[in-house]
Order: structure tokens, then C-alpha cells, then sequence
């Protein structure tokens, strides 16, 4: 089981990333709570990793804070909630955010992130409001540097939005209407995922 990576960070196209080891580059699928926080390329990167291993495929999840692992790990116990459920949830709210809204049962926020309706909100509060104490967004594994803008934010912004489970026309919208004329990939998502949680 791989627990954390430390490395170079050398690629970067949300919601994916990869992370050199010795010459080894580890591929890992990252909410947008950590994209949003990472070095530039090339810079080092420390990582906490989940290992999901299944009959077809091996898949690593990366995270800057131990938090945001703890509540992935804890999302997926719930029923019908699986890894691309759990990252929407990192991407749209921080764990702080997320734990009160479970632990004072606001169904209502928590069905706004997507694939998540009603019925399976309320399942989230019922399972997990007890199981969450503690979770503050504390633990950070890498330090967080200032990023770089990218060629074509605005596309990479509508990719990435796609990737967290809104329609293609639906993520275009999202990242049209957030986009600044400054903004990078990083912060068109950071505003797009703010009002539509809103």
C-alpha cells in the first residue's frame, strides 16, 4: 500500500497529476481543494495517497492535508457514494465546511454538489454525523506556493468541471460566467464551484 509520495511535481491537467519519485512518475487523481494549493511545476510536492486496488485496476488519490484522505476514506463507507462522489465533495467545500454541514444535517447544501440528490444526502447525514469530529483541514503535507497560469484556463477550467461530474454544456457555462480576464484554470474552478454551491 502506498500511504504518501514525495517528489517532483511534473505534470498538472485537473483533476489529474503526477508526481516523480526517483525517476518514477506516480499518477494520482486529486480534488481541486488540493490543485488549488500546489507548487509549480518542478517544485517539490509531498503527498497523502489512498490506494484503491480492484480486480481491473489500481487507482491513487492524492491529498495535500491528512484531513481531506480522512473524508474521503469516510464518504465512501456510505452507500452508492464511490471515489468520483468523494473528490466532488473535496472539490466544492473544505472538510471543515463539510463536516458542519453534515453534523447540522443541511441536506440541502450537501445535495447541490453533484451527484449527490436528496435521498443520498440524507443517507450521508444519517451515516456519517457522528463520524466526523475533528476534521478541521489541518495537516498539511506539501507546501503551498503560488501558481502559475496555464495557456487556455478557460478550457482547462470546462475539462476539469466536466471531470467533477457537470454536463460538458453545464461546465462550459460555469467557467465562461467565473472566468476573469487574469484568472488561471485554478481560480475559474475555485469561483465556478463557489456559485454553484452557493
Amino acid at each position: 500500500m502506498i500511504g504518501r509520495l514525495k517528489g517532483l511535481l511534473v505534470h498538472k491537467q485537473p483533476p489529474w497529476l503526477m508526481v516523480d519519485v526517483n525517476g518514477v512518475g506516480y499518477e494520482l487523481e486529486v480534488p481541486m481543494s488540493t490543485i488549488y494549493d500546489l507548487p509549480e511545476l518542478g517544485h517539490e510536492v509531498t503527498l497523502f495517497v489512498h490506494h484503491a486496488q480492484k480486480e481491473d485496476s489500481v487507482s491513487l488519490y492524492g491529498f495535500l492535508r491528512e484531513s481531506e484522505r480522512r473524508l474521503f476514506r469516510d464518504v465512501q463507507k456510505v452507500t452508492g457514494i464511490g471515489a468520483k462522489i468523494a473528490l466532488a465533495i473535496l472539490s466544492g467545500s473544505t472538510v471543515g465546511d463539510f463536516a458542519r454541514q453534515v453534523q447540522s444535517g443541511d441536506t440541502a447544501a450537501i445535495s447541490r454538489i453533484p451527484g449527490i440528490g436528496k435521498k443520498t444526502a440524507e443517507r450521508i447525514v444519517l451515516e456519517l454525523r457522528d463520524k466526523l469530529d475533528g476534521l478541521d483541514g489541518g495537516g498539511t503535507a506539501g507546501i503551498a506556493r503560488p501558481m502559475t497560469g496555464k495557456t487556455d484556463p478557460l478550457g482547462e477550467a470546462t475539462v476539469a468541471l466536466q471531470q467533477l461530474g457537470y454536463k460538458p454544456a453545464e461546465a462550459a457555462r460555469m467557467a465562461k460566467d467565473a472566468a476573469g480576464e487574469e484568472d488561471s484554470a485554478e481560480a475559474i474552478i475555485r469561483k465556478a464551484l463557489r456559485a454553484a454551491l452557493k
